[in-house]
């Protein structure tokens, strides 16, 4: 399938219009149950797998929770807690928004900034002291009082993509949405087709497109350099989000398979 057909091909199933009668219900699977983190596996920097230090995720009130209640100061232990399933070819849906106050020590660019992993390494090969997991990155955006600041941008944490034909090896490129300021719910959603194709969605608007998602590039550090492989595509992966220095809420993280369509 060439990426004309793949592009197309996603618009019916976004849009529904598939001209199919009597269509089967869309099964989605929700990967946050409401209630706790079943399901997922944490790894914070520095710390052993699913050692959930200070409480930074939780799970309260419905919401799904990145939190610094029990943090005095920040010492770059960026978390991620990641689904324990891998998948290839699905559309993540999502509801997220930021509250309260970065914690002390925080970075600056971390202020109101998140993001959700796919096509990620596991949590369990994690290094240690490893930062950031290999996988791409759809980063999510708080704005400041002033000035624009998009969401559901591409970042790479140890990959590159293509877009335009060509090979990308920067490491954070802009999306074309527009700025969301306070604690107000966003939603959002990824059509991750595999290694073929991977679009970034924001309140029902396609925001970014780009190709061929692979292994390559910087950004990450403490991993094991063996699972580095130069120009591997990253047909599938693991899914997880970030816990940056900024209170972060999800009320919903779904997930509709689509890897029997591609089978």
């Amino acid at each position: 399938m060439n990426r004309f057909s793949i592009v197309f091909a996603i618009i019916l199933i976004i849009s529904g219009c598939s001209g199919k009668r009597d269509q089967p219900k869309e099964e989605w699977i929700q990967l946050f149950n409401g209630k706790d983190l079943s399901g997922w596996d944490i790894k914070i920097r520095g710390f052993e797998l699913n050692d959930n230090y200070k409480n930074t995720f939780k799970a309260e009130d419905g919401v799904l929770k990145v939190s610094y209640d029990e943090y005095d100061t920040f010492n770059n232990e960026f978390g991620h807690l990641f689904y324990n399933k891998s998948f290839s070819h699905y559309i993540l849906r999502s509801e997220y928004r930021f509250t309260g106050e970065q914690v002390p020590n925080g970075p600056g660019w971390a202020f109101r900034n998140n993001g959700f992993m796919v096509h990620s390494q596991s949590a369990q090969s994690m290094g240690k002291d490893q930062d950031f997991p290999i996988s791409i990155e759809a980063q999510i955006l708080g704005g400041r009082d002033e000035g624009e600041r998009p969401t559901m941008n591409l970042c790479t944490p140890g990959t590159n993509f293509v877009m335009n034909g060509q090979l990308i090896t920067d490491h954070c490129i802009s999306s074309s949405s527009e700025t969301y300021r306070g604690d107000r719910w966003v939603s959002v959603e990824m059509v991750v087709l595999g290694d073929s194709v991977i679009h970034h969605i924001v309140e029902g608007d396609t925001v970014l497109t780009y190709f061929d998602p692979q292994i390559g590039g910087g950004s990450v550090s403490g991993h094991d350099t063996t699972l580095v492989i130069d120009g591997k595509l990253l047909s599938e992966g693991y899914i997880a989000i970030q816990a940056e220095s900024h209170p972060t809420e999800f009320r919903k993280i779904e997930l509709l398979d689509l890897s029997e369509k591609y089978e």
